[in-house]
């Protein structure tokens, strides 16, 4: 075994009351991904910024090998005195760094360089930060939230970095299947103390419930000691003074072990306030399109969003996620087509930058509006203080302005409120955001179990596959052009559906080149001078139009099935079946086309 380049323990933090790391350990060795997973507020980000020597534990051993390079991702990158993000970012570079690597990955994150750092969201100044600690590929790489406002391209291209980069690796995330592909080891940040398991996040829940299982048993087992050594007190034998007070010194000291156990945090305990069942037909869009700065963001686009729907949008920054989620609520007109919204509509949003917050507010006038001291959930009236303890917040915290809370505290005081409300349309852009992984559990068992409709935007695979009955995703992934797709299922199903679609086009492509050669190669035969259209050329001129209009008339056949609005819910796989046949047709229809083009083009020729 390879001796630690970095090794923290037994470190001790406390910023007043309970501390928030007793005895916290962690050793990294080289090639090392180690995945730090724990609640919010369990002290993940503080035990990082001490590895990293940003913070002072106040007791406890903190050692780096001296030869050691170490790099910190921030969460707040300074970027004072730097003019562009590409200076910001070879900052980042020592000496014998290779500066091509900021280039390369400024690039992968999708940044010219060239940004002023004053100018840059959040979501830009985290990917500069990303391309200045990557760049050295230093020995030790400390992460915290890394995919945070990346898209899902960049997340699959960041785990692929990664997975091959030989430095030490320690991380923190929301990010399931980004901890299951990256890590090797990970450790537990649980009530101050560490654990580690030496493989990855994969199979961290099972062994953490297990841990807590047998400490769960472990404490049944005191209690019990606890009470036959009550009775062998009250009731037993008298023996020697000296041996009774043994006993009781004994007895007072596993009383005090079972008093101090300080059991795990508890789970948020929360379901959506019900609301009045809204039509049937949530949404109907018909050829929607929107259009910035002469960019086509949303081509003609149509959906029916039916009650009890749960449907995912996906796709790179930019593409217009949230300009689609906003069309269809109703909050951006379309600049063609049309948005119906059914009946009896209860919208609530949970909007990804936060926008709702006033963070001057106090958690209890932001859950109650201000309206003192109690709020109303499904109809019974509620203390604030009562309903915030079920989101794990404590009764002294009412008081507290919301500024002061971790950004994974305000997400799940905007959860509850939102919860708080009578709703049958939930509105999810970007939920899953600085959520810990149980509020995650909590958030997917809302959605699964929401009986009204929910339309999200996430890069969250693991939670898309979990909770979407249909995603929406670009035509092009790569290179988003405006056009959208509907795709039944998660976005295993979507990418496993895209994949099938590829294929089949491949064949047909394939089995039409050799025809396409074909007339080719009979064109060419013809311009050379045999001044009149082959037998073949000239059948083929008289068939044509038939084939065209017979293809034509069974893409329309397809298209008017397929408008039934209830064919996609009812039978999912015959609707699938028509929309590949139409694409076959149309790929068929365009070939003949073409074909049929390049030969009226030659018959004029020939003939004058």
């Amino acid at each position: 075994m390879a001796p630690p380049i970095l090794k923290l323990d037994d470190i001790f933090l406390s910023f007043g009351g309970t501390p928030l790391l007793a005895g916290a350990a962690l050793q990294v060795e080289p090639g090392d991904k180690i995945c730090l997973v724990g609640r919010n507020g369990s002290g993940k980000s503080t035990l990082l910024k001490i590895a990293a020597g940003i913070v002072e534990a106040q007791s406890g051993e903190v050692f780096r090998h001296p030869s050691s390079t170490v790099r910190y991702l921030e969460q707040a990158p300074d970027f004072a005195g730097f003019k562009t993000v590409q200076a910001y970012a070879e900052a980042g570079l020592g000496p014998g760094d290779d500066p091509y690597r900021v280039s390369y990955l400024l690039s992968h994150l999708g940044l010219t360089g060239e940004e002023d750092p004053k100018n840059l969201s959040g979501g830009e100044a985290r990917r500069a930060a990303l391309a200045r600690v990557l760049a050295p590929e230093p020995d030790i790489l400390l992460l915290d939230e890394p995919t945070n406002h990346l898209d899902l391209p960049t997340i699959e291209w960041l785990e692929g970095e990664l997975q091959k980069s030989r430095s030490a690796l320690v991380l923190i995330s929301h990010d399931r299947r980004f901890l299951e592909k990256v890590s090797t080891a990970t450790v537990w940040l649980d009530r101050g103390m560490s654990r580690r398991l030496d493989r990855g996040f994969a199979h961290f829940e099972a062994w953490r419930d297990q841990v807590l299982e047998a400490e769960e048993l472990e404490q049944h087992k005191l209690g019990k000691a606890i009470e036959r050594e009550e009775h062998w007190l009250r009731y037993g034998v008298t023996a020697r003074r000296k041996r009774n007070m043994r006993r009781l010194g004994e007895l007072q000291t596993m009383r005090s072990q079972h008093r101090g156990h300080k059991g795990p945090q508890g789970t948020v305990q929360a379901a959506v306030s019900d609301a009045q069942e809204s039509g049937k037909l949530v949404i109907e869009a018909e050829k929607i399109t929107k259009t910035f700065d002469d960019r086509q963001i949303v081509a003609p686009f149509s959906i029916r969003v039916h009650r009890g729907d749960c449907i995912g949008l996906v796709g790179p920054n930019g593409a217009g996620k949230t300009t689609i989620l906003k069309m269809l609520t109703g909050q951006l007109s379309p600049d063609s087509g049309t948005v119906k919204l059914g009946t009896n509509l209860e919208i609530a949003t949970l909007d990804q930058k936060r926008e709702d917050l006033n963070l001057e507010d106090t958690l209890a006038h932001y859950l109650t509006d201000g309206r003192g001291e109690n709020l109303l959930v499904n109809g019974e009236q509620r203390h604030v203080t009562g309903y915030m303890k079920e989101f794990l917040f404590q009764p002294e915290q009412a008081r507290t302005p919301i500024r002061n809370l971790s950004g994974g505290e305000r997400a799940r005081l905007m959860l509850a409120r939102i919860l708080a409300r009578p709703t049958n349309l939930l509105i999810l852009d970007e939920p899953t955001n600085d959520l810990d992984l149980e509020t995650l559990d909590l958030l997917q068992e809302i959605v699964v179990g929401f009986p009204g409709t929910v339309i999200l935007v996430s890069h969250d695979r693991d939670f898309l596959d979990r909770t979407v009955t249909s995603t929406i995703a670009p035509a092009v992934p790569d290179a988003p052009d405006g056009r959208w797709i509907e795709y039944a299922g998660g976005y295993s199903d979507m990418l496993a559906q895209r994949k099938g679609a590829m294929e089949e086009r491949k064949k047909i492509e394939k089995a039409a080149e050799k025809p396409k050669a074909e007339a080719a190669a009979s064109v060419a035969d013809a311009s050379k001078g045999k001044g009149k259209l082959s037998y073949k050329q000239k059948f083929a001129l008289e068939t044509l139009p038939k084939e065209m209009a017979k293809a034509e008339a069974e893409i329309a056949r397809r298209e008017e099935k397929m408008a039934d609005p209830d064919l996609f819910s009812k039978d999912t796989a015959t609707f699938n079946r028509l929309a590949a046949e139409m694409e076959k047709l149309r790929d068929s229809l365009t070939k003949m086309e073409e074909e049929w083009l390049e030969l009226e083009m030659l018959r004029e020729e020939l003939q004058g």
